[in-house]
């Protein structure tokens, strides 16, 4: 555990903030091992309180929190996080702040998933490693949460302007600006009523709470409306599920040191092996970047989502995207691992992709030769000669691979690994026993 490091002039600015703005309440947000937001709300006069030593709960009702003897934690809020709330009334508002997880001890706790997080960035910026992250977030709205019918039947870059969807769309991108957090596009994705806004790219750790915010904004704005959104990755047969390709880099100062002008597709050497170090490693971090039974429905073959570990320029069905280089835009040359879907713990699943990058700078892993060509169109033969592998095709597959992975264990930790593991065994025994309503169909009068 790592001592708790205060920043006076950040705790002076929200304090301020909430005193000029008129806030009376503020909920202190914080995540449990599977990337559920946790917490609670304390009054203005509780503030500075809270900013100095914490407010204290029961770590033991929290999901992979407290062992048997460790309940007492505290919610030590984070003062550069804070943000008034625009969708709670400006009179009496309402402020959000995320919360770091500390012990009795005045010590980062090891169970918090920020902290994971913060620790895989410091073994990074021991290297001079800045590590930024650019998300794609997809997801559906539908006309309740008891049903999924659609709001649209539009498809992918579709401009109907009367799609109820667009509206809720440009309402969540005004409401995010209005936090804080920059925008870079949005736009109507493949499948109908599926959306998709980008965010600007910016610092892992910075990033990890903007998407448990952008959640919540996309949330609160459809049911605001009457509607219901969901980032489930796959809630409808024969269309598209919903990914999250995460878009990565990594910077010494100012300087992109995934860029090279003189290597091939402008990509360095650096950046060639934190993408052999993924696609090493993909099988083992699949259980944390998609971490539920149903991310498994989206990672199927024809519907654009990987399936086979390998990387390309262009195709957009391999597992690692290099996107093409654009002269000018050397601060942009980064990495698309697709793989992710937008239900996964950001903070866990940014450590994994972190942890398995920097496995192959620190070994020197050699990239091997890009596929540019449809693996999906190739026989099983021709895929096993070319020797490509594929990502687990269920959860129970992941969890055996994850359980037996250092690299994981030491990028998670001992208590969020185990933690993790066992709630992943607990989920796959419970699904395990549900006897679908495809197998009564299917199974029911033939047998």
């Amino acid at each position: 555990m790592s001592s708790i490091i205060r920043n006076d002039d950040a705790i002076e600015y929200a304090l301020r903030e909430a005193h000029d703005n008129d806030v009376k309440f503020i909920r202190l947000w914080f995540t449990d091992i599977l990337g559920t937001i946790k917490g609670f709300a304390i009054t203005i006069d509780e503030l500075e309180n809270s900013l100095n030593r914490g407010m204290g709960f029961d770590g033991s009702s929290i999901e992979g929190y407290a062992r048997s003897d460790e309940r007492d934690l505290y919610a030590l809020p984070d003062p550069t996080t804070f943000s008034i709330l625009p969708w709670r009334p400006r009179t009496n508002a309402v402020a959000r702040m995320f919360c770091d997880i500390v012990t009795p001890e005045d010590k980062y706790f090891d169970g918090d998933p920020r902290e994971v997080l913060r620790q895989n960035l410091k073994r990074a910026n021991e290297k001079g490693f800045t590590y930024y992250v650019s998300p794609e977030l997809e997801y559906f709205y539908f006309k309740d949460s008891d049903n999924t019918k659609l709001l649209d039947s539009s498809g992918y870059f579709d401009q109907e302007n009367s799609d109820l969807g667009t509206d809720l769309r440009r309402e969540t991108v005004l409401t995010l600006e209005e936090l804080g957090i920059p925008v870079a596009s949005s736009h109507h994705e493949a499948a109908p009523s599926q959306h998709e806004i980008d965010l600007r790219h910016t610092d892992a750790l910075t990033m990890a709470d903007t998407v448990m915010t952008y959640k919540t904004v996309v949330k609160e704005i459809a049911m605001k409306h009457g509607y219901f959104a969901s980032f489930m990755p796959k809630p409808l047969s024969n269309i598209n599920g919903s990914g999250m390709h995460t878009n990565v880099s990594l910077f010494k100062g100012d300087e992109n040191i995934f860029y090279s002008s003189s290597e091939s597709h402008h990509i360095s050497e650096t950046a060639r092996q934190f993408c052999a170090g993924l696609l090493k490693h993909a099988k083992e971090i699949t259980l944390v970047t998609n971490q539920w039974v149903n991310s498994y429905k989206r990672l199927v073959p024809s519907y654009e989502a990987p399936t086979y570990i390998t990387w390309a320029e262009v195709n957009r069905s391999d597992l690692i995207r290099i996107p093409s280089y654009k002269e000018g835009r050397e601060l942009s040359r980064r990495i698309e691992y697709r793989a992710p879907d937008p239900a996964c713990n950001p903070y866990l699943a940014f450590s994994v992709i972190l942890a398995a990058g920097l496995e192959g700078i620190e070994n020197e892993y050699k990239l091997p030769t890009s596929f540019e060509k449809n693996v999906h169109a190739m026989t099983s033969t021709d895929r096993i000669n070319e020797g490509i592998e594929s990502l687990p095709q269920n959860m129970w597959e992941a969890i055996q691979i994850t359980e037996n992975s250092s690299l994981v264990k030491n990028s998670l930790g001992e208590q969020v690994f185990n933690s993790f593991i066992k709630n992943k065994k607990i989920e796959w025994e419970a699904y395990s026993s549900q006897v679908s309503q495809y197998e009564l169909d299917r199974y029911l009068t033939m047998l």
